[in-house]
């Protein structure tokens, strides 16, 4: 069937990959060439780092590639599709926007999903004239590699809409958990509460950055730590989740103020070069001196 991903970052070039290597025409839409070609051209590294680990041939590179088209038009990205998925920025606001201006363009049984990690999705599918359509598809990053993604159902999610959700995820060969829409679904409440304890720990000299990251690595199989995880997701928007959790959950959530601090001061993580370690060409090569104490 035809898909439209809207967003070509970390998340919606990744969504794209999978989708286009399940058999899927993809359209992907950005509101930049030049964010589009860059998303393009991830994705071919990640496909001809696949068929050099003998992952998949060259052959079924080339057709994923085949499958991808890429436009900065909503109404041409959307027109045919069947299923939308955007991974547009963690703002609700232009989530809402977003699915009213793709119900303008779809079919009437087009289904519209959102990859928000923590927002409600029941506030998301309000934005439309039939909610009954919308579904949240929370994937993880790297998407190519990661095996979960959880389905969140919205209030007004109807059983037609996740069925097909379910079975869109089984196609892209990942493994589905459906949630209700409450704060944070249940992976973001869980990775960000691990994650703003670690930063807490760091702030009270409990242990060094690279040792708390260890001691989860080592002593619970986490492919990466806590706050390694935290430069790689962002810690702008790790700010952005636990502000949200923390006025719907409570103090619990509060974000640290060397987290605050380093946001303030353009300290992001790896997509800026600095967060808890220091990052270049997507690698860490050092730990950064501040660390909150």
């Amino acid at each position: 069937m035809n898909v439209a991903v809207l967003g070509a970052g970390t998340m919606g070039h990744g969504i794209a990959q999978v989708t286009a290597m399940a058999g899927h025409d993809v359209t992907i839409r950005d509101i930049e060439t030049e964010i589009l070609e860059d998303g393009v051209a991830s994705i071919e590294r990640n496909l001809q780092g696949g068929v050099e680990r003998d992952k998949l041939t060259q052959a079924e590179a080339d057709a994923t590639l085949d499958r991808i088209d890429t436009t900065t038009s909503l109404p041409d990205a959307v027109a045919d599709a069947a299923f939308v998925i955007e991974a547009v920025p963690e703002d609700l606001d232009l989530k809402r926007d977003t699915f009213a201006d793709v119900e303008e363009h779809v079919d009437d049984d087009a289904i519209i999903a959102s990859n928000t990690s923590s927002l409600s999705m029941t506030a998301i599918a309000d934005a439309l004239d039939r909610p009954e359509r919308a579904v949240g598809l929370h994937f993880f990053n790297p998407v190519h590699i990661m095996g979960l993604v959880e389905i969140i159902v919205a209030e007004q999610t109807s059983e037609e809409t996740l069925a097909a959700a379910t079975d869109l995820v089984e196609e892209i060969d990942k493994e589905p958990v459906t949630v209700t829409d409450t704060a944070g679904f249940a992976s973001s409440r869980l990775g960000v509460a691990l994650g703003v304890e670690a930063i807490r720990m760091l702030e009270e000299g409990v242990a060094s950055a690279e040792d708390i990251d260890r001691a989860m690595e080592l002593g619970y199989n986490h492919p990466m730590g806590p706050l390694e995880l935290t430069d790689v997701v962002g810690l702008d928007v790790r700010l952005d989740i636990l502000e949200y959790l923390r006025e719907e959950l409570g103090e619990r959530f509060k974000p640290p103020q060397t987290l605050k601090r380093k946001v303030r001061a353009g300290k992001l993580g790896r997509k800026s070069g600095e967060g808890f370690y220091v990052w270049e060409d997507g690698e860490i090569v050092g730990v950064s001196g501040d660390d909150g104490r």
